[in-house]
């Protein structure tokens, strides 16, 4: 048995849940994107690029490019960088993990299941979207 997971997610650009895989930490995280993505790509239609950082690299770029036609765009951390750094585009996804961080049962591996853990990140994101649908609006004076 192999402990702990890994949660592989993909987001729109404000940080709304597109789809999300959780799966054992043994699998790396190029074949674990190979099958998001194509659940992703046959989901959205118009999705044409995705960011990515350096962990996706290799042979994931080709295969999004002609098997999903879809643009895979590695964004590198730079070896001459101290320290923390905020990369473009790649706050988003951190800001989408921060805010599971809030929901106090993602905290930790509460979940025997990865499709039970899967089901857990769509409720926390579902919470998300409904308070930042209720949350009022500034009139137009």
């Amino acid at each position: 048995m192999v402990n702990g997971r890994k949660r592989h997610a993909v987001v729109d650009t404000l940080g709304l849940l597109l789809a999300v895989m959780v799966t054992s930490a043994d699998v790396g995280d190029r074949t674990a994107a190979q099958v998001l993505l194509a659940q992703v790509a046959a989901a959205h239609h118009l999705l044409a690029l995705v960011w990515a950082d350096g962990g996706y690299t290799g042979s994931l770029v080709g295969y999004c490019l002609a098997a999903l036609a879809l643009v895979l765009a590695i964004i590198k951390r730079s070896d001459d960088m101290r320290g923390f750094v905020v990369l473009p585009k790649r706050w988003i996804v951190e800001r989408f993990f921060a805010h599971l961080m809030q929901s106090r049962r993602l905290v930790r591996d509460f979940e025997r299941s990865t499709s039970s853990a899967e089901a857990m990140v769509y409720w926390s994101m579902t919470q998300l979207m409904t308070r930042r649908l209720a949350r009022p609006r500034p009139s137009a004076a």
